[in-house]
């Protein structure tokens, strides 16, 4: 079995925390690039999320929170499936997560996460 020690898991996720300029976004698909979280998919986005500091992750693992939110912008009509997580100083895809309740998104409303949403590294088993 292979083992991490938490600060492995930590470093990996300080990267998210570290972003100079965090974007989040909700994705009409799961990116795997920057443009593809940024505009192709984008339907909405939050800068400058409240991320928490690394924690235990329930089941094992390290993870990190975002924070519940009202005042994101929606950009497009559609329903998400993905949160990306961008870091727009250097053009960076640094993390998707799907979307654990979607609801369809309409154009000039606000964008709101009304739960915490945790992005995790799980144990390896």
């Amino acid at each position: 079995m292979t083992t991490y020690a938490d600060e492995i898991l930590d470093a990996a996720l300080q990267v998210i925390r570290d972003a100079v300029t965090p974007v989040l976004h909700a994705c009409s698909q799961e990116p795997t690039s920057y443009t593809e979280a940024a505009s192709t998919y984008s339907l909405a986005n939050k800068t400058a999320p409240t991320i928490s500091a690394q924690a235990d992750r329930t089941g094992g693992g390290r993870k990190i929170d975002l924070a519940t939110f009202t005042d994101g912008t929606v950009t497009a009509d559609g329903t998400p499936t993905h949160w990306a997580i961008v870091d727009a100083n250097d053009s960076r895809l640094l993390v998707t997560v799907p979307v654990t309740s979607p609801q369809a998104l309409v154009n000039g409303n606000p964008l709101q996460m009304t739960s915490v949403t945790e992005v995790g590294i799980s144990d390896p088993s």
